[in-house]
């Protein structure tokens, strides 16, 4: 076997590409996709209102 380590050497590298193509997406919550679109929704609702707030607090500041 002239081969060495390249097996070994192949399967690691494909584990990392494997780990960079998954980094930063979410897992599945075993939500379906009305569930996940009303939760996202409540969230941007969140982030709205906040936004809001922030924004009434600097005008009336100046």
């Amino acid at each position: 076997m002239a081969r060495g380590n390249q097996c070994e050497l192949s399967c690691q590298k494909s584990m990392k590409k494997t780990q960079e193509q998954n980094k930063g997406k979410r897992k599945e919550d075993a939500l379906s996709a009305s569930q996940r679109k009303q939760r996202d929704s409540e969230i941007m609702q969140q982030k709205q209102k906040a936004a809001d707030e922030k924004k009434t607090l600097q005008a009336g500041a100046k």
